[in-house]
């Protein structure tokens, strides 16, 4: 009988997943068109980032559970306490097949990090002090202070090693071809492989078609089976998938660590004093908004998930608590505003598209109603008093999710995370770090709701995809075999 069973449910998931095993794995990307782009020149939406992760590759990456495994760089050692890393290359090529050198590997990351660039991950790559050629197969990546998550960011696709003349890198995959919504991308050739080596070559399964959609259109893609994969999803774009027949079994949601919730980016009118931010705060009510889209998704109420590298354990804020006896009720302390001040008092909720958005602007304007405050929705760029925070951390230290969450903040949490970045020891930056999670969380100027809701529709043909904490997904660790 348990056999029959196990029988059964096989059954059942393969017939919620009938495509061919056959053939090159199609992977919907949740953005625009993906196209190679210096990463110093600015942020790339996520078909771009598995274009670049996919043909070009940092020193180290991420494997598909989020680990860091090697890339350019074969191994590594840390000396001198954390304020040296010593990268020995391996036998690499670029794209036109010429072999990787040291010399070009420190010129890239030195455009990377420069004064000049944009690269998103600059603010907190301030620790680096410089990187040079020890030899033609090794470099060295001095830092002013000790950082142990620095293999994290390296792995990131913004600080993948990408020549601009030819364009192109030394990723796991060649492109093949290019079409107007992506690439068909082909797997690299190992230099490393000996001219004796008989194994054979990869197969079409091991390429990987990647395609930039909207994520109506991936979704659409996906139920018909004409791909394996949809990646990229957010909140945004979940209610979607209600509109489907597709399995459950293809529905995942990743343990994705970051921030999702409301930054105070204006701190004059009625936002500028604490009461009143606290008031506001309380008046959220995070459970329904989280229980309105899906069961696996938790809310939040604290900015830290753990303790990470902070010397104490997550800030309490005094919000998440019921009211105090004497505390002021928030209808009284908008009345009190609007006697000081004409016309209805309005704030402006800064949103991306997307109905996923709507539901939430739902929620928090009529919190903000019941309080006696009109809500503005406008878009997630534009001027506004409350704008959403939804981001991945892409390393694990409490000073990125203070830095992304204070925009602004007070001056007393402003000046923690500052000392925190120029701490000269690891333990003095974690003090540092403590106090500025408390002095956040006492200037309520960052209303947390929980953590980012990253989901994807995977095929059962790829058997290598695992949700992980950065929400990431590298084209060439999908299948099990590429044979």
């Amino acid at each position: 009988m348990k056999r029959a069973a196990i029988a059964i449910g096989l059954l059942a998931l393969a017939s919620c997943d009938r495509r061919s095993d056959a053939g090159p794995v199609v992977v919907s990307a949740i953005g625009g068109a993906p196209a190679l782009a210096e990463p110093s020149t600015g942020p790339l939406d996520t078909p771009s980032r598995l274009l670049m992760d996919a043909t070009a590759q940092g020193l180290v990456r991420f494997d598909a559970a989020g680990q860091i495994e090697p890339g350019i760089a074969e191994r590594w050692t840390v000396i001198d306490g954390g304020m040296s890393y010593i990268f020995r290359l391996r036998d690499a090529e670029w794209s036109d097949g010429r072999v990787v050198s040291a010399a070009e590997v420190v010129a890239i990351l030195r455009r990377q990090i420069g004064p000049r660039s944009r690269n998103p991950l600059l603010p907190f790559l301030s620790a680096v002090d410089e990187v040079v050629e020890m030899t033609p197969e090794v470099i060295e990546v001095r830092l002013k202070r000790p950082r142990p998550d620095l293999l994290k960011l390296f792995a990131q696709p913004e600080l993948a090693l990408f020549r601009t003349r030819p364009a192109g890198g030394g990723g796991p995959f060649r492109i093949a071809a290019a079409y107007r919504d992506g690439a068909m991308l082909r797997p690299a050739i190992d230099p490393a492989r000996s001219p004796d080596d008989d194994s054979v070559e990869p197969g079409p399964e091991a390429n990987v078609r990647l395609i930039g959609e909207r994520a109506a259109r991936a979704i659409i893609r996906f139920a018909a089976r004409d791909s394996d994969m949809v990646t990229g999803g957010t909140f945004a774009d979940w209610p979607l998938l209600a509109a489907t027949d597709i399995a459950p079994a293809n529905q995942k949601i990743d343990p994705a660590a970051g921030l999702f919730g409301l930054a105070i980016v204006n701190r004059d009118g009625f936002l500028g004093d604490v009461a009143n931010r606290v008031a506001v705060a309380r008046s959220i009510d995070r459970q329904a908004i989280v229980a309105a889209f899906t069961p696996n998704w938790s809310a939040t109420a604290q900015l830290l998930p753990d303790r990470l590298d902070s010397g104490s354990s997550p800030a309490a804020v005094a919000w998440a608590a019921p009211p105090a006896d004497d505390e002021r009720p928030a209808s009284e302390l908008v009345a009190a505003w609007r006697k000081t001040h004409d016309g209805p008092l309005t704030l402006r909720i800064a949103l991306p598209s997307g109905p996923g958005a709507t539901i939430l602007y739902g929620f928090v304007a009529a919190s903000l109603r019941r309080m006696g405050i009109e809500a503005e929705r406008v878009a997630i760029d534009a001027n506004a008093d409350l704008r959403l925070v939804d981001a991945v951390a892409p390393y694990d230290s409490a000073r990125w999710y203070l830095g992304t969450a204070c925009q602004p903040c007070g001056s007393d949490a402003q000046a923690a995370i500052e000392a925190a970045r120029d701490a000269p020891s690891l333990d003095l930056r974690a003090r540092h770090i403590a106090d500025a999670d408390v002095a956040l969380a006492a200037d309520v100027a960052y209303i947390p709701i929980a953590r980012p809701l990253r989901w994807s529709l995977v095929a059962l043909r790829l058997g290598q995809w695992q949700g992980n904490s950065r929400a990431w997904h590298p084209l060439n660790h999908l299948r099990n075999d590429t044979k």
